[in-house]
C-alpha cells in the first residue's frame, strides 16, 4: 500500500516541475541557457520518460510510450544538437506531461491497477521518484538562473557588500571510526553499503565561506594571483575570463550584486557564497592557507571528513548551498551497481568532484546526510559554495606540519 502523503508528495512535485515549464515563453522552453545545462523541456521532458520507464515498462512490461521517446530523453547529459532538435513544442510538451502524470497518480492510487513487484512494497518506487525528481527539479533551477543571468537587466545596490576576512571559527572532530553511508531506506547506490571508515582528528568551520569573505579574496586579487590556482584551475579561468562568482555582476558604481533565479538581488555578507566552481573553491582554500590569520594548511574537506562532522552536529549553515568535496565521486567499498541501468551513478568517472549538503532548493525528501551528488570541476551554477578544514591545533610548528602531511596521505 503506498502511503497517501507519498502520493501528495508526487502530485506536488509533478506541479513543481510543470510550473517551471509553464513559466517560460514558448521560445525559451527548448533553449540551452548554458552550455553544460539543458533546456527546462528536456528536463521536463526527462522527468516523464523515466516515469513511463520504470512504472509502465519496468513494473507493466509496457514499453510503447517510453521506447516512442527514449531516443530524445534516455542518454546521459547533456543531450546532443539532434536531442534538442527533436524537442516537442510547449503546448505539446505541457499537455503530454499532465497527462502522463495523472495517469500515472491514478495508477499509484489504485494498488489493483499494478502487477506485484518489490518496487512497490511499502510505496518504495514513489519515493524514490520524488527524489529523482527532487534533482531534476535544482537542474531546472540552474537552467532558470542561466536565463536570468543572460537576460540580466541591471541592478542598483543600496547595501553594498563589504569585505571581511574569514574567521577560523571551527569545531575539532576527534581521531575515531565513523559511519559514512546509507544502511538502508530509500537511497541511491552511491550512498551504499554502509561504511566504518577511521579518521584522524581535524578541524572543520563551522559555517560554510560567505560572500563578505569572497570580496576579500577578489580584493587581494586571489582570481589574478597565479600562486593560488593549480594548472587545470588556470587554464579553466583564463579561457573562461573568471574575475568573480559566474551570476556576480557590479552596478553603475561598481558594487557587487548577484543575479538568482528571479533575477538581480542584493549579496548579504553573512550569507554562504554560491555559484562557485571547484576551481574556484580550490583557489580560494590556497588563498586562505597562504594568506589569512589562522588558516595555515586550510583545504577542501574530503567528503567523508563532510559526513563525519554532519554526523556528531559539528556543521552550521550546511542545507544551503552545496558544498565542494577535495575528491571526485567515486563509488563505495563493495558496491554494487543496480541492475536497472537508469538507476546507476553515471559520474563515478574521476572527472565529477563530489558535492555534500545540499542547498536552499533541495527537496525535503532529498534532505539526509548520506546523499552525495556531484558536478564538473566547471560547474559552479549548482548552487555550490564552500567550507574549509584545517589540521589540528598544535603547539610546535614541526609537529603541525608533519601530522597534518600524514593526515592528508591517508585521507
Amino acid at each position: 500500500m503506498i502511503a497517501p502523503t507519498s502520493l501528495g508528495a508526487l502530485s506536488t512535485t509533478h506541479e513543481l516541475l510543470t510550473q517551471l515549464a509553464e513559466d517560460l515563453p514558448a521560445r525559451d522552453l527548448n533553449r540551452r541557457w548554458h552550455a553544460d545545462l539543458p533546456s527546462m523541456g528536456w528536463l521536463l521532458g526527462r522527468s516523464i520518460y523515466l516515469e513511463l520507464y520504470w512504472l509502465r515498462e519496468r513494473l507493466q512490461g509496457d514499453d510503447d510510450l517510453s521506447k516512442r521517446v527514449r531516443h530524445i530523453f534516455a542518454s546521459p547529459l547533456p543531450p546532443t544538437a539532434g536531442q534538442d532538435a527533436a524537442l516537442p513544442p510547449k503546448e505539446h510538451l505541457l499537455n503530454w506531461a499532465l497527462e502522463i502524470q495523472d495517469q500515472h497518480l491514478t495508477l499509484l492510487a489504485n494498488p489493483g491497477m499494478l502487477p506485484d513487484h518489490p518496487w512497490l512494497e511499502n510505496g518504495w518506487l514513489v519515493d524514490y521518484l520524488l527524489q529523482v525528481h527532487g534533482l531534476i527539479y535544482e537542474k531546472m533551477l540552474s537552467v532558470r538562473q542561466a536565463r536570468a543571468v543572460r537576460r540580466n537587466d541591471g541592478y542598483q545596490v543600496h547595501d553594498p557588500l563589504q569585505a571581511r576576512l574569514p574567521v577560523p571559527d571551527t569545531t575539532e572532530i576527534s581521531q575515531g571510526h565513523y559511519r559514512i553511508g546509507a544502511r538502508e531506506g530509500v537511497v541511491f547506490d552511491n550512498e551504499q553499503p554502509l561504511q566504518m571508515v577511521e579518521m584522524r582528528n581535524f578541524r572543520i568551520c563551522k559555517q560554510p565561506v560567505d560572500n563578505a569573505a569572497w570580496l576579500a579574496f577578489m580584493e587581494d586579487y586571489g582570481y589574478r594571483n597565479d600562486e593560488f590556482w593549480d594548472e587545470a584551475g588556470r587554464k579553466w579561468r583564463d579561457a573562461n575570463q573568471a574575475r568573480h562568482p559566474w551570476h556576480w555582476r557590479q552596478d553603475d558604481n561598481r558594487n557587487w550584486y548577484a543575479i538568482g533565479i528571479n533575477g538581480p538581488l542584493p549579496l548579504v555578507a553573512e550569507m554562504p557564497v554560491s555559484g562557485i566552481s571547484w576551481h574556484e573553491a580550490q583557489a580560494f582554500a590556497y588563498w586562505a592557507s597562504a594568506r589569512t590569520e589562522g588558516f595555515r594548511g586550510a583545504i577542501l574537506p574530503h567528503e567523508y571528513h563532510w559526513e563525519a562532522a554532519a554526523r556528531i552536529g559539528g556543521l552550521q549553515g550546511a542545507g544551503q548551498v552545496w558544498e565542494w568535496c577535495s575528491n571526485s565521486l567515486h563509488p563505495y567499498r563493495d558496491y554494487e551497481a543496480p541492475v536497472d541501468p537508469e538507476m546507476r551513478t553515471r559520474e563515478f568517472d574521476g572527472q565529477h568532484m563530489a558535492l555534500r549538503g545540499g542547498c536552499i532548493h533541495t527537496q525535503p525528501s532529498l534532505r539526509r546526510i548520506s546523499l552525495r551528488s556531484s558536478g564538473l570541476p566547471q560547474a559552479g551554477y549548482q548552487f555550490c559554495g564552500l567550507r574549509l578544514i584545517l589540521p589540528p591545533a598544535l603547539e610546535e610548528e614541526a609537529l603541525y606540519i608533519e601530522q597534518w602531511q600524514k593526515f592528508l596521505d591517508k585521507t
